[in-house]
């Protein structure tokens, strides 16, 4: 048996996919595994053990425009794989596999590819699977045959090798980071759209809180287009903060987040990294609903406010971002101060204002 499965595009939903990645290679252990992602996410899945090989499909350069995606199906044809799973609802991640002749074609009907489909699974509605995402994987693989039952999801994890921890450690120390001081991430960015984001100067303000209380070092992650953000942060403290927006391969971000003793972000896919190597997480949510989409580990705190208007799932806010703007440093600096203090042994606790508006 030879498997393609294709990545989800978003790192969060890398992350999220996670267990049915898993539950493949437990359904066929013997099975030759190749992922095919982009290169933003590739990484995530090396030395995992579910995949034998990670191919990137890299559209903005080889892979570019019909002739490219025409020289990617050739490849994979090449290959003579037996079934592709599609984890990415687009109808590109069919064509591909059309084109690239692989017999069994698996994936949701969604987008008009039902008919570049072999087994065009129906999409799942409300109440049919548990809420959250990482379970619309597994239930692909249900319905399409190959689970039983869906298994409990108690944690995502992402495997860090000590070498590759070694190796964060000391990209820290050389960026100024103490040997010996508490080291809190924080993750203003969100890919999504500008309605996740809680306000950079609140970053700001929390930081230099976490600075002056924990005598901590606060590392700054993001991708490069979040580095606009974090030049405001920076600029509105009165401490030094370690500045790593941009400079973090999503290679190096598992083991790099690893090194530190807590993580607090917006809903992105920081956050899921963060908690799939076991770093205590706060997850701060406004327009996406934290039953879908919060990071899977026993160490989260939710920082949410319980407007009338969220979950609205825009990328902007077309009013006051309310769900936002009414979240307060001093929630966040409260939640975080009791993570610490309790060494993160936080079971999905949640933070609420009181009443709705």
């Amino acid at each position: 048996m030879k498997i393609l499965v294709r990545a989800t595009n978003w790192v969060g939903d890398a992350v999220m996919s996670i267990p049915a990645l898993r539950a493949i290679r437990g359904r066929w252990p013997d099975a030759e595994i190749m992922i095919l992602a982009r290169p933003w996410v590739a990484d995530l899945y090396r030395e995992q053990g579910y995949a034998d090989r990670i191919l990137v499909y890299d559209n903005k350069n080889k892979h570019k425009g019909f002739w490219g995606r025409e020289w990617l199906a050739h490849a994979l044809r090449r290959e003579k794989f037996d079934v592709a799973v599609l984890f990415q609802n687009a109808f590109d991640a069919a064509w591909i596999a059309w084109r690239a002749r692989i017999p069994e074609r698996i994936g949701y009907a969604q987008h008009g590819r039902s008919w570049l489909l072999t087994r065009a699974i129906p999409t799942p509605v409300k109440g049919e699977a548990p809420d959250h995402e990482a379970y619309d994987y597994l239930e692909l693989l249900r319905r399409a045959g190959w689970l039983e039952r869906l298994p409990r999801i108690d944690e995502i994890t992402i495997a860090v090798p000590e070498e590759d921890r070694k190796k964060a450690l000391e990209r820290l120390f050389a960026a100024g980071v103490r040997k010996n001081a508490v080291r809190i991430a924080l993750a203003s960015g969100a890919t999504y759209g500008s309605a996740k984001c809680w306000e950079p100067e609140r970053f700001a303000e929390l930081a230099d809180r976490l600075i002056v209380a924990f005598d901590a070092d606060v590392i700054l992650f993001g991708a490069p287009q979040e580095s606009g953000m974090a030049t405001r942060i920076a600029g509105s403290m009165r401490n030094r903060v370690c500045n790593l927006v941009g400079a973090t391969p999503i290679g190096e971000l598992p083991a790099l987040l690893s090194a530190c003793s807590l993580f607090i972000g917006n809903d992105s896919g920081a956050m899921h990294v963060a908690g799939a190597v076991g770093v205590p997480v706060i997850g701060i949510f406004g327009p996406t609903d934290p039953e879908g989409t919060r990071a899977f580990t026993p160490q989260f705190t939710l920082i949410r406010e319980p407007v009338n208007c969220s979950p609205c799932f825009l990328r902007k806010c077309p009013i006051d971002h309310r769900c936002m703007t009414r979240i307060s440093v001093e929630r966040v600096f409260e939640a975080a101060r009791f993570s610490l203090a309790s060494g993160g042994r936080v079971k999905s606790s949640t933070v609420w204002s009181q009443g709705l508006a």
